[in-house]
């Protein structure tokens, strides 16, 4: 898939000019207090550059070349990497590795476990990976679970929203996990 980050951007300026908060990933992944992030499949740096805005040390990544040049016009500042993320190895952890915006589904079909393993290999020890994507299209929860799991990482947290809604089999889902954890 080929994006137009500039175009892709514009409609998240929009709703933010209409008086819409667009900055739920971040207050939801603040909850979790990271000295760090890494913002996996950052599209034109949202949430990177909202975390950054709030003392966050973060690092960007996305595979698409628009989407990291809107990003880095953005704010010239942050470090941000065009590279896929199934096969990222940065050598570094991080406390908080998000994949906002239904990244899993932005994956070629298959793709998904070493997606997850890629993000998965930044989580620093008692870090956490913060997902959020619509499950009924293509890959589902049990499925990204087991990717976890065998990732070495397990579910501790699952909501229905950005907001920390209650999660109940909906339409959206965000989901925590961290090494060696059970869901709370």
């Amino acid at each position: 898939m080929t994006w137009d980050g500039d175009r892709y951007q514009r409609r998240f300026d929009a709703l933010a000019a209409e008086g819409k908060d667009v900055h739920g990933e971040a207050a939801l992944v603040m909850r979790l207090a990271p000295r760090t992030a890494l913002d996996a499949g950052c599209g034109t740096g949202r949430v990177a550059i909202e975390l950054a805005r709030r003392g966050v040390a973060v690092v960007g990544v996305d595979a698409d070349p628009s989407m990291v040049a809107t990003a880095r016009a953005r704010a010239p500042d942050l470090e941000w990497l065009q590279h896929d993320l199934t096969t990222l190895d940065l050598g570094r952890t991080f406390d908080v590795v998000v994949m906002a915006g239904n990244v899993p589904l932005f994956t070629p079909p298959g793709s998904q476990r070493a997606l997850v393993e890629g993000c998965a290999r930044h989580v620093a020890e008692h870090g956490a990976l913060v997902t959020g994507f619509q499950p009924g299209r293509g890959y589902d929860l049990a499925t990204f679970d087991a990717d976890c799991a065998a990732a070495g990482l397990g579910p501790a947290r699952r909501y229905a929203t950005w907001d920390g809604d209650p999660f109940r089999e909906g339409e959206y889902a965000v989901s925590i996990h961290r090494r060696g954890a059970r869901l709370e």
